[in-house]
C-alpha cells in the first residue's frame, strides 16, 4: 500500500510544521450492526491495553503528548475534549464498554484504540471532491455527527473540506452528513497525525487498520 497524504493548505503547514494525516481507501466493504467474531477481538484488544498503559501515565506518553500539545495550540482544551484515541483508551482502562455502532466504526475505534491514533472516516460516495485542510473562516458553520444543530467556527480552526463543504473539524469530529454507515460501500479513512507523530508511525498505524478494517467489513484497502 503505497502511503498516500492529505492535502494541506500552506498558512496552516507554516503553522504546524510536521502535520500529516494519511489516506486510506477502502472499496466494496460491508457494513453491519454488529460481528461476534469483532466482539470477541474487542475483548482481546483491551487485555492489551491493560498490559501497555495505566490511566495516570498516558499523559506523560510521548504519543499522547504530542496530541496533546496539539490541541492546546488549536485552542482545544485536551483535559476535556480528549484526543479520540486516548479517550477510548481511557474508557478501556476505567473497564467501560467501547461504544457501539456499526461493524465498521467499532473495528476502527479498536484500531484507535491499539494504534494511538484518532481516526476519521467519511463515506467516499458522498464527497463531492479532494480533500483539503485549511484554516478555517470566522463565521463558518459545521454540523457534526450526532451534533443538533451547527456550530459557527471562530476562525483558525483547523478544518477539512472537500470542495463544497466542511467535512471535519481536524482532529476531532466528523461531519453527519458524510458519516459512514451500513449504506457505505466506499470509505475514505484518514489516519490523523500531529507534530510530533512520524510519518514511519502514521504508515504503521495504516497498515493495521488496512489489516483490521478489511478483516471485519471485507472489501480492499488501497
Amino acid at each position: 500500500m503505497m502511503p498516500e497524504y492529505l492535502s494541506i493548505e500552506f498558512k496552516l503547514q507554516e503553522r504546524f510544521p510536521g502535520l500529516a494525516a494519511q489516506i486510506i481507501r477502502f472499496s466494496d466493504v460491508e457494513i453491519f450492526r454488529e460481528k461476534p467474531e469483532l466482539e470477541a477481538y474487542k475483548g482481546e484488544i483491551a487485555n492489551s491495553v491493560k498490559t501497555r498503559w495505566a490511566v495516570e501515565e498516558l499523559k506523560d506518553d510521548p504519543v499522547f503528548r504530542a496530541y496533546r500539545d496539539f490541541f492546546w495550540k488549536l485552542g482545544i482544551d485536551p483535559t476535556k475534549n480528549r484526543p479520540a484515541a486516548e479517550a477510548l483508551i481511557r474508557r478501556v482502562l476505567r473497564d467501560r464498554p467501547v461504544p457501539k455502532i456499526n461493524t465498521w466504526v467499532d473495528a476502527y475505534n479498536l484500531v484507535s484504540i491499539e494504534t494511538a491514533v484518532p481516526i476519521a472516516s467519511f463515506d467516499s460516495d458522498l464527497l463531492e471532491g479532494d480533500l483539503l485542510m485549511r484554516e478555517a473562516v470566522e463565521g463558518e458553520e459545521f454540523l457534526g455527527i450526532a451534533m443538533k444543530k451547527p456550530v459557527v467556527l471562530k476562525g483558525g480552526e483547523a478544518v477539512i473540506e472537500d470542495g463544497e463543504r466542511l467535512v471535519a473539524i481536524y482532529p476531532y469530529r466528523d461531519a453527519d452528513y458524510s458519516k459512514v454507515s451500513m449504506n457505505t460501500r466506499n470509505v475514505l479513512m484518514l489516519m490523523c497525525g500531529a507534530p510530533g507523530i512520524t510519518l514511519d508511525y502514521l504508515e504503521k498505524s495504516s497498515l493495521t487498520a488496512a489489516d483490521v478494517l478489511t478483516r471485519f467489513c471485507g472489501g480492499a484497502a488501497t
